[in-house]
């Protein structure tokens, strides 16, 4: 299965989540991402084996859902932070405003905190073989991805005048949460919850 750890947003703050989107409303090549299953990917790791056969693709090398819990586990204990405050506010895009391919709301407060996390979680997977990331961490919620560049000059022109206070919430968990790509967009379901 396909999986990544995260900490999620509280559906209360799903219609600000809307709300920012709107920004880019008139920016035509978006795909919005659902403001129900808004989050802060803190590590992706790809396929993992959950030992359901239909998903086996043969791969000794892909690491084993037990040893990604026990994985997760452990980074929340080196990360040894306690629950937090985060906020998510502001707009920015990846990889640049030259080329954009992802746009989203940024964090605020609790970034260190986040980010203290992604990287107990970044030691942890990788010594089980998960692939190390190739870019540094940047706390974000994606709130689009940009499919062509024809509404490019409207998503520069929002992140450049624009600077939103989306919502504020209490962070006391990270999630290893598994993807399944549909025609309507991913499918997310909670695998396991890791306390603060």
């Amino acid at each position: 299965m396909r999986a990544f750890f995260a900490v999620d947003l509280p559906t209360d703050i799903a219609p600000r989540v809307a709300e920012a989107q709107a920004a880019f409303e008139d920016a035509d090549g978006l795909r919005f991402v659902d403001p129900e299953q808004a989050h802060v990917t803190l590590k992706f790791l790809g396929e993992i084996d959950d030992g359901d056969e239909s998903t086996d693709d043969g791969d000794d090398t892909t690491p084993a859902l037990d040893d990604v819990l026990v994985a997760g586990e452990r980074a929340v204990e080196t990360a040894d932070v306690g629950p937090f405050e985060c906020a998510v506010e502001g707009f920015g895009v990846f990889p640049s405003l030259d080329y954009i391919s992802v746009v989203w709301a940024g964090v605020g407060a609790g970034s260190e905190a986040l980010t203290a996390l992604h990287e107990a979680l970044e030691a942890e997977t990788t010594a089980i073989g998960v692939d190390p990331e190739s870019h540094a961490f940047t706390p974000h919620v994606t709130l689009a991805r940009m499919n062509d560049a024809r509404g490019k000059a409207s998503v520069q022109e929002a992140v450049r005048e624009r600077d939103p206070e989306i919502g504020r919430f209490e962070v006391g968990a990270v999630r290893l949460v598994s993807s399944t790509l549909t025609s309507d967009g991913p499918a997310y379901e909670t695998v396991a919850s890791f306390g603060l």
